[in-house]
C-alpha cells in the first residue's frame, strides 16, 4: 500500500467504528485503505478489552434503539462469516429501575414503541429470578432476553478480517495529522509513506482531540475508566450465565457481566473519570477503584463481597458534550469525516454506524442534526446513557 495507489476511501482507525466503516465502504463497492497506529482494538483503544454490552434500552432516545436492534443481527451474521459465533454471548440484559424514575419510564415507552423483545419485572419477580442480587425496595426491572455481550477486542478483529476478506487494505501505520484548508489529497505515514484518497473518514476514538485539536480539543472529552473481574467461589454457577444475567443500575452508575470465558464477574463505575491522554495515561487500576467496586459487591452481591480480584483494566471514554455520536465533515476539508463520540455506549452500534457513514460518504446526504460538530459544546451535559 503505498502512494502509487489512490483510494476511494481511506479510514484511520480500526476500531469498532473506523473498522465497520471500512466493512461497508468495501462492500458498497469502495475501494479502502485502513489504517490503524497500534491495531483493531488494541489495548489502549476505547474498542480495546474483552467485552461490551449490547442492549436495546435507551430511555428516550429511539434512533439508539433502534440502531441496536438493527446491529445485533449484522454482529451475529459477521460472526457466523466468520465461524466465531461465540463473540456474542447472549446473558439477556436486566435493567434495575426504581419507582417514578423518569429514564425508565422513556426506556420502557420506547421499547414499546419500537417492538424490542421485553418484560417488565416487579420488585418479586426480580427476587424470584435473582436470589444472588440484593435488590432496594422500590425497584421493578426490564429484562431483555435476546441482548447480551459482545467479545470487544475479538469482535473489531474479526470485523477487520472480514473486511480484509472482501478487499479491504488494512495497515498498521500511523498517519500525520492534515494541515491546510480545501481538499485533502494525501496523508503523510509516519514512516515516509503517503496516502492518497478521494474521501478521509478519522475514526481515531480518543486520539481525535489529538489529530485536530483547533476543532475537537475541547468537545471531545477522554476520561480514564476502570474495569475489575472478581473470581466467583468455586463450583458457584449463580454468577455465570444464564442464572446471571449483564445488568445495568443507572441509579448506582454501576453495570457488570457474568462470568463469562471463566474470566471472572465483571464490574465498572460508569461514571465519567477524570481526563487523561490515550497515550500516557497510567493503565494500573487504581487501589480506590478496587475499594469502591468491592463495597458496590458487598452490596449487591454479597456471595462475592470477599471474592479476590482476578484480572483490571483501564480504558477511556471519549464523549461528546452531551453523549451524542460525531459525524461530520471537518469544517476546514470538503472531503473529511469526524467520526467519533462513542465511548461509553458506542460500541454495540459498530454495524448501524458503519452503514450510515458509508452511506453519506458514498451517496451524499445530510446527517441527523444530534450528530452533527455544531450540536457539540464545549461544557459536559450528559444526555445519552
Amino acid at each position: 500500500m503505498s502512494g502509487t495507489k489512490t483510494y476511494d476511501v481511506a479510514v484511520i482507525g480500526a476500531g469498532v467504528f473506523g473498522s465497520w466503516t471500512a466493512y461497508c465502504l468495501r462492500k458498497s463497492g469502495a475501494s479502502v485503505a485502513l489504517l490503524d497506529e497500534y491495531g483493531p482494538a488494541n489495548a489502549r483503544a476505547s474498542s480495546g478489552g474483552e467485552s461490551r454490552i449490547i442492549r436495546m434500552g435507551y430511555g428516550p432516545s429511539e434512533i439508539y434503539t433502534r440502531w441496536s436492534m438493527h446491529a445485533l443481527p449484522l454482529w451475529q451474521r459477521l460472526f457466523a462469516e466468520a465461524g466465531q459465533l461465540e463473540l456474542f454471548q447472549p446473558t439477556g440484559v436486566l435493567w434495575m429501575m426504581y419507582e417514578k424514575e423518569q429514564y425508565a419510564l422513556d426506556t420502557l415507552a420506547t421499547l414499546e414503541k419500537t417492538g424490542a423483545k421485553f418484560s417488565k419485572l416487579s420488585l418479586g419477580d426480580l427476587r424470584g429470578h435473582y436470589p444472588q442480587i440484593a435488590f432496594d425496595e422500590g425497584t421493578w426491572g426490564i429484562f431483555e432476553p435476546d441482548s447480551g455481550v459482545l467479545l470487544a477486542r475479538r469482535a473489531v478483529q474479526a470485523v477487520v478480517a472480514e473486511g480484509q476478506k472482501k478487499g479491504v487494505d488494512y495497515r498498521t501505520e500511523a498517519v500525520l495529522a492534515p494541515s491546510g484548508r480545501g481538499r485533502l489529497a494525501e496523508l503523510k505515514t509516519a514512516s515516509g509513506d503517503s496516502i492518497s484518497a478521494g474521501t478521509f473518514v478519522f475514526a481515531c476514538g480518543p486520539w481525535l482531540p489529538k489529530v485536530f485539536p483547533d476543532v475537537l480539543g475541547d468537545r471531545i472529552f477522554v476520561s480514564r475508566q476502570e474495569v475489575l473481574f472478581f473470581g466467583v467461589p468455586a463450583g458457584e454457577t449463580r454468577f455465570s450465565s444464564p442464572a446471571m444475567p449483564t445488568w445495568i443500575n443507572l441509579h448506582d452508575e454501576y453495570y457488570g457481566m457474568p462470568d463469562i470465558e471463566n474470566r471472572g464477574f465483571k464490574i465498572a463505575f460508569d461514571r465519567h473519570g477524570p481526563s487523561v491522554d490515550p497515550d500516557t495515561q497510567s493503565r494500573i487500576a487504581s487501589a480506590e477503584g478496587a475499594v469502591a467496586a468491592r463495597q458496590y459487591l458487598a452490596r449487591r452481591f454479597s456471595a462475592l463481597k470477599d471474592a479476590p480480584v482476578v484480572e483490571t483494566r483501564v480504558c477511556q471514554y471519549e464523549n461528546t458534550s452531551n453523549g451524542d455520536f460525531l459525524i461530520d465533515k471537518h469544517p476546514a476539508f470538503e472531503n473529511v469525516w469526524l467520526v467519533g463520540g462513542g465511548s461509553g455506549h458506542g460500541f454495540k452500534h459498530g454495524p448501524s454506524l458503519g452503514e450510515y457513514v458509508a452511506e453519506r460518504v458514498t451517496q451524499g446526504g445530510a446527517t441527523d442534526p444530534r450528530f452533527s460538530l455544531a450540536s457539540k459544546q464545549s461544557v459536559q451535559k450528559r444526555g445519552v446513557f
